[in-house]
Parts: C-alpha cells; sequence; structure tokens
C-alpha cells in the first residue's frame, strides 16, 4: 500500500474496528431477534421480512465488509477505490429495489419516517460509498472521511431500522394486545 494510504488509513483504525465490531454484533442480535420472533412471520408476512429484515441485516454487513476491507493492509489507491465502488454499486442496486416497493409501487403501508430510513438514508450511505470510492482512485485525502459517512449512515439506518421492527415485533406477537 502506498505509504499516504497507508498513513491515511492508520489514523482511522480504530475507528473501522470498531463500526466493524459494532455492525457484526447488530448482526447477531437481528438474527437472534428474528429466530425468537419465528412465531410472528408466515407466508403472509414473507414480503415485509424481504423489504424490511433482510436489507436491514444487508446494510450491517456492507459496514462490517468495509470495515473489514479498509483493515487490510495491502490495498493501493486503485485496489480500494474498485472494491469500495463496486460495494456501492450492488448496494445502490439493492436499495433502488427496496425504494422501488416501498415509495414507488407503495407494496407496504409506511409512514414517511419509514420510507426515509428503510429505503432513502441506506441509499444515500451506498452513494457516500460510491462518491468516496472516486475520491480514493482520485487520491483524496478527503476519500476516508466520506466513507466513515457512508458506514456511519448505513449504521444509524440500520439501527433505528432494527429498532422499528422489534418494536412492530412485540406488537404482533400472538397473545399480546394490538
Amino acid at each position: 500500500m502506498p505509504s499516504a494510504l497507508a498513513e491515511l488509513l492508520h489514523d482511522w483504525h480504530d475507528f473501522y474496528v470498531l463500526v466493524g465490531t459494532a455492525s457484526a454484533t447488530l448482526v447477531g442480535l437481528m438474527f437472534v431477534a428474528i429466530s425468537i420472533a419465528t412465531s410472528v412471520f408466515n407466508e403472509e408476512q414473507s414480503g415485509a421480512m424481504r423489504a424490511f429484515i433482510t436489507p436491514t441485516v444487508t446494510h450491517f454487513a456492507a459496514v462490517l465488509f468495509t470495515s473489514l476491507l479498509i483493515t487490510i493492509p495491502t490495498h493501493s489507491w486503485q485496489t480500494l477505490g474498485g472494491l469500495l465502488a463496486a460495494e456501492g454499486l450492488a448496494g445502490l442496486v439493492y436499495g433502488g429495489r427496496i425504494l422501488f416497493q416501498i415509495i414507488v409501487r407503495r407494496q407496504f403501508k409506511v409512514d414517511l419516517s419509514d420510507r426515509l430510513y428503510y429505503a432513502l438514508l441506506p441509499e444515500l450511505g451506498y452513494l457516500l460509498m460510491v462518491i468516496s470510492a472516486g475520491l480514493l482512485l482520485a487520491q483524496s485525502r478527503v476519500s476516508v472521511d466520506v466513507i466513515a459517512a457512508a458506514q456511519l449512515t448505513l449504521l444509524a439506518a440500520g439501527i433505528r431500522n432494527a429498532w422499528d421492527m422489534m418494536v412492530w415485533i412485540v406488537i404482533k406477537v400472538p397473545g399480546r394486545g394490538q
């Protein structure tokens, strides 16, 4: 890795370890929560699960994957930029599908805050990732700030959405009042 990039990423090492650890923990907690709430999910809720739960886990995994990529010590500006571009573009396509389901097709009845956090905010996170990749390819020092903004955007959306889903599950669990 060129020394300029290595030095630049070195200052951010603890941030990426912390964010990666947090996202990995949240992925695990999502699996536990969904396992506990299996009585809520049936064929009728499978669309909602694909539109809300799976993307939240995917966003947490994207944050984890980005943190892992950045801590690999042998990247050049081009390799890291290329990998983040691929991840960001894949996230934009995936998030675009969710955006289409929630906002355009209105497949689910969701309020404005759900549209913002489930569809728009993750798209912003992936867009920031693509922008950071372009900045890396241009060897700009600002790239690491934009990567951090992308990760924090995805993490914030995921935390809010995980909380929203757990509240919904508690309300829907059989035997509890609506």
